[in-house]
């Protein structure tokens, strides 16, 4: 039997590094009242706004509440948003010193406008086009000075398609991870799905894998992932195949070791930010145990708690802990 306690502990031991987009989440409540005179939209009238981290902020936030070290590795702008998000990282003890700052791009920010717990209408500024050369290289030097330094146990990429994770900045990034025994994992995203070649973890979700094998498939089953697993694996040459299947759980391959793992029963909230939290715990779990079956357990367990709660939020760790005692013992 597992001795969740001591896992859980062993956490706090791990240094891990998260590359990729972070993002500000700006939310802005208020009510509808009227309409407006000068053309037919609501007038919203503000009453609260605030700041959250986002993008692969939010994974560094999840690895942060589990106990362990983390340092974001990625690229924002010299602006006042980034300013902001510097500050809301460094306020939950997530690692800035390896935070590159761009004069030729901006932060990325999302502006949710809510209105009755409604999404009014979003906003986004951002620059998507793939890093200049320069940046890259920069990004990349902070990379290797972390690796060097911190002697980190796992990195993780989180891709949004926002530019920051170019197709040369991945391959040179998991050489240099490779050569140094660093463990990889990646949320891809469609643009550079098939990128990842040689990282350890590879979790897409069911929809992004069928986008990126163009599969047409309705009912999905253990055999076809286990085809899938080696469609994916004759490109990518990686480790282990880690997909989430939404609300029929997850799937795992590594070697001839394979499993569909149902979810829990769960009053689900809202689902955003879950793919954030299994990758996460995902990654500390395998980095911990090199256990692919637990780690799967414990991600899918995760998963679904965050499911739970309204909005996107970082993972308990005290409650994580009590449900996988409660269910895997």
């Amino acid at each position: 039997m597992e001795d969740f306690k001591k896992l859980f502990d062993l956490f706090s031991k791990l240094k891990v590094g998260v590359i990729g987009d972070v993002m500000l989440d700006t939310y802005m409540w208020g009510v509808v009242e009227r309409i407006s005179p000068e053309a037919p939209v609501p007038v919203v009238t503000l009453h609260k706004m605030n700041y959250r981290i986002g993008g692969a902020g939010n994974v560094a936030l999840n690895v942060q509440s589990l106990g362990a070290k983390v340092s974001v590795l990625a690229v924002i702008g010299k602006d006042e948003d980034g300013d902001r998000l510097e500050g809301l990282l460094k306020e939950n003890n997530i690692q800035v010193e390896n935070l590159v700052r761009s004069s030729t791009r901006i932060t990325t920010n999302k502006t949710r406008i809510i209105s009755r717990n409604q999404q009014m209408m979003r906003l986004d500024s951002e620059i998507t086009k793939d890093l200049e050369e320069k940046d890259a290289a920069r990004l990349l030097e902070r990379v290797k000075l972390f690796i060097e330094n911190e002697k980190p146990a796992v990195i993780i990429f989180e891709d949004y398609n926002k530019g920051v994770l170019t197709e040369g900045l991945i391959a040179d990034v998991i050489s240099l991870c490779k050569r140094a025994g660093v463990l990889t994992a990646v949320d891809p995203k469609r643009k550079n799905f098939f990128s990842y070649k040689e990282v350890d973890i590879f979790k897409p979700n069911l929809k992004e894998v069928k986008e990126g094998l163009n599969l047409l498939v309705e009912e999905i089953h253990k055999e076809q992932l286990e085809n899938i697993h080696k469609e994916l694996s004759a490109i990518l040459h990686h480790d282990i195949s880690f997909i989430t299947l939404s609300d029929k759980g997850v799937f795992y391959e590594q070697g001839k070791r394979s499993a569909v793992i149902a979810s829990h029963l769960r009053n689900i909230a809202d689902v955003s930010g879950a793919g954030d939290t299994v990758i996460a715990v995902a990654s500390l779990v395998y980095a911990a145990t090199k256990n692919v079956h637990l780690m799967a357990e414990i991600a899918n367990i995760a998963g679904g708690l965050v499911c739970e709660e309204v909005g996107t939020v970082a993972i308990n760790r005290e409650k994580l802990l009590h449900e996988c005692e409660l269910l895997l013992s």
